[in-house]
């Protein structure tokens, strides 16, 4: 069931404490149509912040489970030599999100999507020696954040690399937020869980997200 979000009135005001919704008519037309819309309130606010970086769907399904949002971002670093066509040591980068709202989340559906996990990169991750890295990130909404649930997602990782790392690596990462009361946690390398923490600003950087995505990687 969607939460009702008072910050999302006719005059696109703010509640406290929540960041302001960006206003639809700034966005070039192309990336408005490209972007579904979403019966969660909250989900279809964090769109908002993922459409600049991530191709978006709703309603998806995978592997048997839906999702009432799924965010793809592909991302490549390449070098140069002179000249565009005179590329080498090309490295490809992508995350595929997976977000649903639950009421309660649970230990026992996180180890679920964590298999999950697993075999969306055997059918996704194509091991060469130009991939580095893939994230299947799935995030949870829930109406709390049980004790249990955070100690399980707090430090999580999950890291599998492939042909020892020389094909690059895929990781499954968990977010489990509860926007009502303000709660998030996130295992170690979910950087995508500042997009769901609504009641607080995006920071502006220095660098653009995708720099700071890149170093991540890179570090």
């Amino acid at each position: 069931m969607a939460e009702h979000d008072p910050s999302r009135g006719e005059e696109g005001g703010s509640k406290p404490g929540t960041a302001p919704r960006h206003d639809p008519e700034e966005l070039p037309a192309e990336i408005r149509e490209a972007v579904p819309d979403y019966d969660d309130e909250y989900l279809d606010r964090v769109s908002d912040r993922l459409l600049y970086s991530y191709d978006l769907e709703t309603d998806y399904a995978v592997q048997g489970e839906r999702f009432g949002l799924y965010a793809e971002m592909r991302m490549r670093n390449q070098k140069q030599f002179l000249h565009p066509a005179l590329s080498y040591a090309d490295h490809e980068t992508k995350e595929y999100l997976f977000a649903r709202r639950v009421q309660t989340p649970t230990v026992e559906e996180l180890e679920r999507l964590v298999d999950l996990g697993h075999a969306v990169a055997d059918e996704r991750v194509e091991g060469d020696e130009q991939h580095y890295g893939t994230d299947v990130t799935f995030v949870v909404v829930g109406d709390r954040l049980p004790a249990e649930v955070a100690d399980f997602v707090d430090g999580f990782r999950d890291r599998t690399l492939l042909k020892f790392g020389y094909y690059g690596h895929y990781e499954v990462n968990l977010i489990v937020v509860a926007p009502e009361t303000e709660s998030i946690v996130a295992s170690e390398a979910a950087d995508i869980a500042d997009a769901f923490r609504l009641w607080e600003p995006v920071e502006e950087p220095d660098e653009g997200f995708l720099s700071r995505f890149a170093k991540r990687f890179w570090r």
